[in-house]
């Protein structure tokens, strides 16, 4: 059976751009807490938005669908689930809230990993809250329709043991300091590998990562859908998921592109909090102020169309008339020119 041991993450001698993505995150996140306590309304819209999100995109990446109107109405708890999909839809919509409120006294451990299983299969009729009791593949399709096995999970036999090895070690790692921004995707990794049920392993990894991201601190998936960012960006998922899966049950593989997409991800999700917050802030200032402020409160530079973006009221000509302004003010600076050029703090 593959051997856990996270302690590696304690080594020095990661890549530089995993260290600096790292710092880049724990900067957005002391940012958002100063930030929180002083506009608790505009945190509360935006925690609404995250949960419809949430459910809707950690659903789709498996393709359980339903329509906004459900969707919501199911959020709201107006009607009751009709259908397999709505059915699936509401056990996570369930899954999730639970997080959301009791992350406080949740543990990373098997009784709360089962509980949870058990609660999104709840409305289906589907067995759930214990492991598989038989083996399964994780099925490709290659360009032409043809099925293969892509990669092989552990054995039914195996799991209940990897299961408690792989917790313990993550627990092991936790006392002895690894960053957890480094441990998480490291152990999300080795839950989709071992594939412990039959069905929601995917939706039970991001389930798993926000509770483990609450657990460290990190609340940024509160505001801002984890699951939306996964889902717009699947593409790089599955294949940072694939190459550091490459040897897995040897122990040789290479966690460094799952860590380093999960990185991403975070950092995407707390710089688009702090976008949000600047948009939902200030609607009620004139248009050039509002420009004025999603320049200066980005913690990194910006583009001409990302701005534009966000605040999609406002026309090209009177973003374009405001930088030229903020730089001949000296309060910005241009990096880049043509289509790459960004604007920053000086």
């Amino acid at each position: 059976m593959r051997r856990f041991d996270y302690c590696f993450l304690l080594d020095s001698s990661h890549p530089s751009n995993l260290i600096g993505r790292a710092m880049g995150i724990a900067t957005l996140k002391e940012r958002t807490s100063y930030r929180k306590e002083r506009n608790p309304l505009v945190f509360r819209k935006l925690e609404d938005s995250a949960k419809i999100l949430s459910v809707k995109n950690s659903n789709a990446i498996e393709g359980i669908v339903t329509s906004d109107r459900r969707l919501e109405s199911l959020m709201r708890r107006d009607v009751e689930p009709i259908g397999h999909d709505e059915m699936e839809i509401t056990g996570y919509r369930d899954a999730l809230t639970m997080i959301h409120e009791n992350h406080a006294q949740m543990e990373v451990d098997e009784t709360t990993i089962l509980e949870l299983h058990r609660i999104i299969m709840s409305y289906t009729g589907n067995e759930g809250g214990s492991y598989k009791r038989r083996d399964n593949s994780i099925i490709g399709v290659d360009e032409n329709g043809n099925r293969y096995v892509h990669f092989e999970p552990t054995s039914a036999e195996e799991t209940p043991k990897a299961m408690e090895q792989m917790i313990l070690a993550y627990r092991d790692a936790e006392q002895n300091g690894v960053n957890p921004l480094l441990l998480i995707p490291c152990f999300i990794l080795d839950f989709l590998s071992i594939h412990p049920f039959m069905d929601g392993n995917g939706r039970m990894s991001r389930l798993l990562t926000l509770l483990m991201y609450y657990k460290a601190g990190y609340d940024v998936g509160k505001y801002i859908s984890l699951e939306e960012r996964i889902n717009s960006t699947k593409t790089q998922y599955y294949d940072a998921l694939t190459t550091s899966s490459v040897n897995w049950h040897n122990g040789t593989n290479d966690y460094n592109p799952f860590i380093s997409y999960y990185l991403n991800t975070l950092f995407m999700c707390y710089r688009g909090l702090d976008r949000c917050f600047v948009t939902e802030g200030d609607k009620k200032e004139t248009k050039n102020n509002r420009v004025e402020a999603v320049v200066s409160n980005s913690l990194i530079p910006i583009s001409k169309r990302e701005i534009m973006s966000i605040l999609p009221d406002v026309s090209q000509t009177t973003v374009e008339a405001c930088l030229h302004r903020m730089i001949v003010d000296g309060r910005i600076e241009r990096i880049g020119g043509n289509r790459n050029a960004r604007y920053r703090r000086v």
